[in-house]
């Protein structure tokens, strides 16, 4: 409760704070690639209509020395309309090091962004989506669930600094307090130099029937062309059962697809 307590008055305290005229966003091309990773959180934008980007990374997380695992997280973003994008995400997992990849949960969902430029919300958009166990949770490959999650995304650019806070919450068929999930995040990026940026965030699991996890995460991304973009850094605990992690990865906007 008390995770939960503090990520939703994280979430009001830097709405409040947020001034209600900020900085104006550049034009952007709609060739230009806007990463959602690494941050757990995601931002407000969406791909243009009828143009495809993906995110691929590898993640290799540490729970302890005898349990190391890795995985590929994919995530497929498609433009179907001026403010909504639909998402497909896709990962195999090597539960660990003497097993062999499989798949894992896929999920389906669809990013609506309802405002732009708004009073204390920013740019805030409505992120519902369904997650199938397309994994086998006997090989540790997938949760056995279908999980139905809801996620509000509110993005600011505060001067030089994006700032991106999410809360979301998911239904599992699973019984019991297992049911239920939160999130809560607060992402913020910044350019160092150049095609150099730096992000960080702080996010949180609340728990429902004991203490949640608080994890950090931080690491640079680099600009190669302004339709490729490349990541690398660490996720750290905070407290709870977060497993610290590295991953890397990178974010391509393919191009218009009709």
């Amino acid at each position: 409760m008390a995770h939960r307590i503090v990520g939703i008055s994280a979430f009001t305290a830097l709405l409040a704070l947020a001034p209600a005229t900020l900085a104006a966003q550049e034009v952007r091309s709609p060739h230009d690639a806007q990463p959602e990773r690494p941050t757990v959180a995601t931002h407000a934008g969406t791909v243009a209509p009828g143009w495809l980007e993906i995110e691929i990374g590898i993640e290799r997380d540490d729970p302890d020395p005898e349990s190391v695992s890795l995985s590929t997280p994919t995530l497929l973003k498609l433009g179907v309309a001026s403010h909504l994008q639909f998402d497909l995400s896709l990962t195999t997992v090597q539960p660990s090091s003497d097993r062999s990849f499989g798949i894992g949960d896929a999920a389906v969902g669809l990013k609506w962004r309802l405002l732009d430029g708004a009073p204390l919300l920013g740019d805030f958009a409505v992120q519902p989506s369904l997650k199938f166990p397309t994994g086998s949770m006997s090989e540790g490959t997938g949760s056995g669930t279908t999980d139905l999650s809801l996620l509000l995304i509110s993005s600011h650019v505060l001067g030089p600094v994006a700032l991106d806070v999410n809360v979301g919450y998911t239904r599992r068929s699973a019984s019991g307090d297992a049911a239920n999930a939160m999130l809560w995040t607060v992402s913020t990026g910044t350019t160092v130099s150049g095609p150099w940026t730096v992000a960080a965030e702080v996010f949180g699991y609340p728990g429902f029937a004991g203490p949640g996890s608080v994890g950090f995460l931080a690491g640079p991304t680099y600009t190669v062309r302004r339709w490729l973009v490349v990541d690398a850094g660490f996720i750290a605990r905070v407290s709870g059962p977060q497993s610290p992690a590295l991953y890397a990865g990178l974010t391509w906007n393919i191009g218009r697809v009709w």
